[in-house]
This record gives structure tokens, sequence and C-alpha cells, in this order.
């Protein structure tokens, strides 16, 4: 699958989110996007793996190094629903990720709602971008997933 545009590379991991929902999983999805092409994917995992690192971007994270055969994911977009919270935030930045762009605000646990902008940090060795790009489509996943728990109790 060719990625063109960041709203492409939205509605992909949006896919992945999807997958975590009909899994039971909070739907958080992630894709890595070299030169258009998407080399790694993810999604939440936490409750599958009973690991609490398990985050959809640092499964896509993971998944690209693999496929590309080197940590270092220069010249990658990471794509994801949600806006990364600071340990996938850091996982980016120990990546080498040109570029994060998110559909979606996270004001409890997102890096940068938090305050924690490692990613422009001029006292590490790596810098990158971090868009917000608002995609209702994200944002909604997460409300209908957490109603449907709600009222499930």
């Amino acid at each position: 699958m060719t990625i063109d545009t960041a709203e492409q590379g939205l509605v992909s991991a949006l896919v992945q989110a999807q997958i975590a929902a009909s899994q039971d999983e909070v739907p958080v999805g992630a894709i890595v996007v070299r030169s258009g092409l998407v080399v790694g994917v993810g999604y939440n995992r936490r409750e599958q793996l009973n690991n609490p690192v398990a985050h959809a971007e640092i499964l896509a994270i993971q998944d690209a190094a693999s496929n590309l055969s080197s940590w270092r994911l220069i010249d990658c977009i990471l794509y994801c629903t949600l806006e990364p919270c600071p340990m996938c935030l850091a996982a980016c930045q120990q990546a080498r990720v040109k570029e994060v762009i998110f559909g979606a605000m996270d004001t409890k646990g997102g890096a940068l709602s938090l305050g924690y902008r490692l990613n422009e940090d001029f006292r590490t060795h790596h810098r990158f971008e971090a868009k917000y790009l608002e995609t209702p489509s994200c944002s909604q996943i997460l409300k209908e997933f957490f109603e449907k728990k709600r009222h499930t109790k």
C-alpha cells in the first residue's frame, strides 16, 4: 500500500485501531511509512500480551525495525491515531523517526499535551516534528469504545 498524504496515513492507522477494538483492546493504531510505503504496523495489545509497553506505536516501530533490518528509522513517518504518550514519543526519538503525525489529542496522557516535548528538546541528540492533524474518526472510535465499556459493566 502506498501512502501519499497524511490523511491516508491516519486512515491506515485507523484500520489498525479497528483491529484493536475488535479484540477488545483500547483502539489505538499506528503505522510507519518510508518513501510512501508502509514498513511497520501496530495496534494496542497490552491486554493480549499482558505487557504494559505493548502500545501501538512501540509495536509499529518494532515491526518497521524488523522489516528494515535497522533500528534507525531515518526518513520514516509514524502515523498514529492518538497522541503518543511520553514513552512512545521517547521511542520515536530513539528510533530516529523523521516525523510523527497523530489524529486525536490525549489531554490526560499525551506527551505533548502534558508538556513533554522530547521531540523538540535541544539537549537531545535527535529532534523531529510531531503534528496533530485533527481526524474525528480517530477520537470517535475511542469515545465509542469507552462508552460501550461503561455500559457493559
